[in-house]
């Protein structure tokens, strides 16, 4: 008897080319597999998310785990899961559903980048937790579904902040977002309209390198205060990247570009266990 194999694919999302932007790992699967299978699988490959793709009615089914924990929502690795899907051949140009626990989400690869369609997070806002650091130069706090947003005055405050120093206010959210007006942080091609980091310790992620699904949140704020609704973000970690954000109601378009590092497959006793019944 084969041995059962599950493809996988290793994928940097939000950047042109190699070794920038934020990694994610892409299991393809044909049927769902157990969900502690896919946790173990992720706590051993050790990424920010490590994505499961499979076949459902008119798209796949997607759901994306952390080392530590299953999300409900993850950009980077949706953006590197279309480009998997279509580098491998499984998908055409056209767009690709994806059946998640945040709803239908589509990803389109007609463009030069993969755009995908979220919805919206509007932050509500907060008075500032007593959590955050009182040496941050804090602007104006919120919240959103899932994070804490703190806007702090400029580029070099959001560069400025500690890893550890989000901690305490992160562990009663998925995340904390660190933003600021765009000023002093130039992406590729032109000037960022909004910068930020993402710290996600209570998920197993202290520093996010590139944040897909914080545009939801970010895109919503940052829109109205700016006076356009097509906005460019530059995430100021140590990998960086650039995510192009358009708000259109209830539903956020992010937008970027993946490059295929590594493919492979999951072997032996541990694709076993991925391919034993969800």
């Amino acid at each position: 008897m084969t041995a059962p194999s599950v493809p996988l694919v290793w994928v940097d999302a939000f950047c042109d080319g190699p070794f920038g932007g934020n990694p994610a790992a892409v299991c393809l699967l044909e049927r769902p597999a157990p969900a502690d299978a896919m946790q173990a699988l992720a706590f051993e490959l050790g990424l920010s998310e490590t994505a499961f793709a499979w076949p459902e009615g008119d798209g796949y089914s997607l759901r994306w785990f952390t080392p530590a924990s299953e999300v409900d929502l993850c950009g980077h690795a949706t953006v590197a899961t279309a480009h998997a899907l279509r580098t491998t051949g499984r998908v055409g140009a056209g767009p690709v559903r994806f059946h998640t626990k945040s709803g239908v989400l589509t990803a389109d690869l007609e463009t030069g980048r993969i755009v995908l369609d979220l919805p919206a997070d509007p932050p509500t806002p907060v008075a500032v937790p007593p959590e955050l650091p009182p040496s941050w130069p804090v602007a104006a706090a919120a919240i959103g579904r899932f994070d804490l947003m703190v806007e702090l005055p400029d580029a070099d405050a959001v560069r400025a902040v500690g890893v550890d120093e989000a901690v305490p206010a992160a562990r009663r959210f998925r995340g904390v977002i660190v933003t600021a007006p765009g000023a002093g942080a130039p992406g590729p091609g032109a000037a960022a309209d909004y910068v930020l980091r993402f710290f996600g310790p209570a998920v197993g992620v202290p520093e996010d390198p590139v944040t897909g699904s914080a545009q939801c949140t970010l895109g919503p704020y940052w829109a109205p205060r700016l006076g356009r609704s097509e906005l460019l973000a530059v995430q100021l970690s140590t990998r960086g990247g650039v995510v192009h954000v358009a708000v259109a109601g209830d539903r956020v378009r992010v937008g970027g570009h993946a490059t295929t590092i590594l493919e492979g497959a999951v072997a032996g006793r541990a694709a076993g266990l991925l391919v034993e019944h969800g």
